[in-house]
């Protein structure tokens, strides 16, 4: 009886000390290629804007008067940037997320990310020029949000940041979200600061890099519907499936501008 004790005490103390080996999902890595027809820059004089000189500070320009706005972004493997991948069909209640946007040097940063709709959305102006005495305090940004489905668009919030370290915390409602529905942001006072957010339902997501890789870890084990999201280049979705612990390759190849569809 003595002897059995001790072997259950011995085997119940090794299940202790045994490490876990279940994995938490797997992982989705990739690529985002772009082999549709070039997208140049837009292009905008500085001269039609408030703040021309601080303005140009801003490396994404041509010549003395010209301010870029380069919204497909592609290296020379065809690599997207700035591709939202996200996996559809998780409807995660507890999950949250808040994009905090970035004025900076008359630029909307990042160009791309995702949202929670009903959830909260902030925008803080971090710009201020100490050889303007009108805009020492800070340069005027303006961040105008939509709603935007297709040819359709109404105004979320619409708020001045007047000055360097001004901020706004919205919640957000986007009434036609459920029909795919995304979020275009613009300053009102520098039409080239703009950027585009994406709702999402779950934390499953990745941003391409500049190469158009990208990878997101712990998703869920199963078949799983990943959408490839640009704003401007279009979109593309797949079927993949994950394993637990283990690794799925998903490359995509954005070749038109398709319907998105939530």
């Amino acid at each position: 009886m003595r002897t059995r004790q001790l072997l259950t005490l011995c085997l119940g103390g090794l299940l202790v000390a045994m490490p876990l080996i279940a994995q938490a999902g797997g992982t989705i890595k990739g690529k985002v290629m772009y082999s549709g027809k070039p997208v140049p820059p837009k292009e905008f004089a500085f001269s039609k804007f408030p703040n021309p000189a601080f303005c140009k500070q801003n490396p994404s320009q041509k010549g003395d008067d010209t301010r870029l706005l380069k919204e497909v972004e592609v290296d020379g493997n065809k690599g997207l940037k700035n591709a939202i991948v996200s996996v559809r069909g998780i409807k995660d209640k507890g999950f949250k997320t808040t994009p905090t946007v970035i004025a900076k040097l008359c630029e909307f940063l990042p160009f791309t990310g995702v949202l929670v709709n009903k959830g909260n959305f902030i925008v803080e102006n971090t710009d201020a020029d100490a050889n303007d005495p009108k805009s020492k305090e800070g340069v005027l940004h303006n961040p105008h949000s939509f709603d935007v489905l297709g040819a359709k668009s109404s105004t979320l919030f619409n708020i001045g940041l007047a000055k360097k370290g001004d901020k706004l915390d919205k919640k957000i409602k986007m009434r036609m979200a459920r029909k795919g529905s995304v979020l275009r942001l613009q300053c009102d006072q520098h039409e080239f600061m703009q950027a585009w957010y994406l709702p999402v339902s779950n934390g499953h997501f990745g941003v391409s890099g500049g190469d158009g890789s990208f990878e997101i870890k712990d998703v869920p084990a199963g078949k799983h519907k990943v959408l490839a999201w640009h704003p401007v280049a279009g979109n593309v979705t797949m079927e993949v499936e994950v394993k637990d612990g283990g690794t799925v390759e998903a490359n995509f190849d954005i070749k038109k501008k398709n319907k998105f569809k939530m």
